[in-house]
């Protein structure tokens, strides 16, 4: 129970943290590139409306542009341009403030824009502007290795940090994962031994009445009011020993013992017991069973299983109907599947409720049958414990379906 619960902690803290670490450092990395872009963004339109310079600091007509730069960026960028026109041949290149790009590459990398037709962007390490002038186009380009270079490095750095983070946060969550669930763990434990304890407790004072309703009977006879004592000793027994019953299967969780066992014979021997009270209702079973399919399981929890989802069927089922059973092994798994026809019409959205304890979509159904919702919680145990996986469906609204699988074992 505590590992279960300590397991889903530590997923769920993880998920988050993963979730939050990736929309911070994401966040903050396009920010940053976003920045670069922006900055030099601006600094190629001021190339690009003063022909391919920066304006005299001088000139006070001009001087505007760069009244939110730094005084140093003219003296600091590194740009070159080209001049097209409109046939895309060229008519000027101009490689003079910067070294590392030569003309033949300065031209190449303007008709490799020309033939994108994007006004702006990133080549390589440079930005690029087209722009139109007269009846020619200008295309810009500045420098930024330097700062996608930094960029880049604050990515690697940001990525890095917050996976050391995750691994750090990851072994702390181990660490202290046991202690914060433990008291969800005590609580949850205290309840499945009180029920087991009050269930045993009570089961001594109902023996005692049901012993003195026996002795009231014989001294003044059959009677309404001792037969209603009886009735009501009856279903209360029920109650407890199946709530004893599903403590007991939570609390041994995985330490049931397994061995090879024939699921197929199970069923039938479970089908063949419940044939009487299906008689008494004029219902028949259709059954699909691969014979001789064997899995790692424990005999009685599963031919408590098949008793408790017949049983189920039968309860709901109206007069006069059908009960499919198909069994096979489809694969590496082995799948039950069990359909009957509802009295009522069945809803949906309740379908995810019927495996909780006393869960009841319809009153006056369970009191007519008896039902205290408590079998399918059991036959859920079962399957859990037994690596399986269970769910009800219904199609229609008036078919209920309930389909398992096991692992199969492999057959020599």
């Amino acid at each position: 129970m505590i590992r279960r619960l300590k397991l889903k902690f530590i997923i769920l803290s993880m998920t988050t943290l993963l979730v939050m670490l990736t929309a911070i450092v994401a966040s903050m990395n396009i920010i940053s590139y976003n920045s670069i872009a922006a900055e030099a963004d601006q600094i190629v339109s001021v190339l690009s409306e003063n022909k391919g310079k920066f304006p005299e600091p001088h000139k006070k007509e001009q001087s505007t542009m760069l009244e939110h730069m730094s005084p140093e960026i003219p003296y600091e960028s590194r740009y070159f341009w080209v001049l097209m026109d409109t046939s895309g041949n060229i008519v000027q290149a101009e490689t003079s403030k910067i070294t590392s790009v030569s003309t033949a590459d300065a031209i190449d990398f303007a008709k490799e824009i020309n033939n994108n037709d994007k006004k702006s962007g990133f080549i390589s390490f440079y930005r690029y502007n087209v722009s139109q002038e007269n009846n020619n186009m200008r295309i810009t380009f500045l420098d930024c290795r330097r700062d996608l270079d930094s960029f880049n490095s604050f990515r690697s750095a940001s990525i890095a940090m917050a996976a050391a983070g995750y691994v750090i946060v990851f072994f702390v969550i181990i660490f202290f994962s046991g202690r914060i669930v433990r008291p969800v763990a005590e609580i949850y434990s205290k309840q499945k031994r009180f029920i087991t304890d009050a269930g045993h407790e009570i089961k001594t004072p109902l023996a005692i009445i049901n012993a003195n309703a026996d002795i009231l009977e014989m001294e003044y006879g059959e009677n309404e009011s001792i037969s209603d004592i009886k009735d009501q000793i009856k279903k209360l027994s029920d109650l407890t020993n199946e709530l004893i019953c599903l403590a007991r299967m939570e609390e041994s969780g995985n330490s049931i013992i397994m061995s090879d066992i024939n699921i197929s014979n199970i069923a039938k021997e479970t089908i063949h017991e419940f044939k009487a009270p299906a008689q008494m209702k004029n219902i028949e079973f259709f059954c699909n069973i691969q014979p001789e399919l064997t899995m790692k399981g424990e005999k009685k929890a599963i031919s408590q299983l098949f008793s408790v989802l017949i049983d189920n069927s039968i309860k709901y089922a109206p007069e006069n109907s059908i009960i499919s059973v198909d069994l096979r092994k489809e694969n590496k798994v082995l799948s039950l599947h069990i359909l009957n026809i509802s009295k009522t019409p069945i809803n949906s959205n309740e379908l995810t409720h019927v495996f909780d304890r006393f869960y009841r979509p319809d009153l006056s159904r369970s009191n007519e049958t008896g039902g205290y919702g408590i079998g399918l919680s059991i036959a859920k145990v079962i399957v859990n414990s037994h690596k399986g996986r269970i769910r009800a469906w219904t199609p229609d609204g008036k078919s209920f379906h309930i389909t398992i699988t096991f692992p199969a074992t492999t057959q020599n």
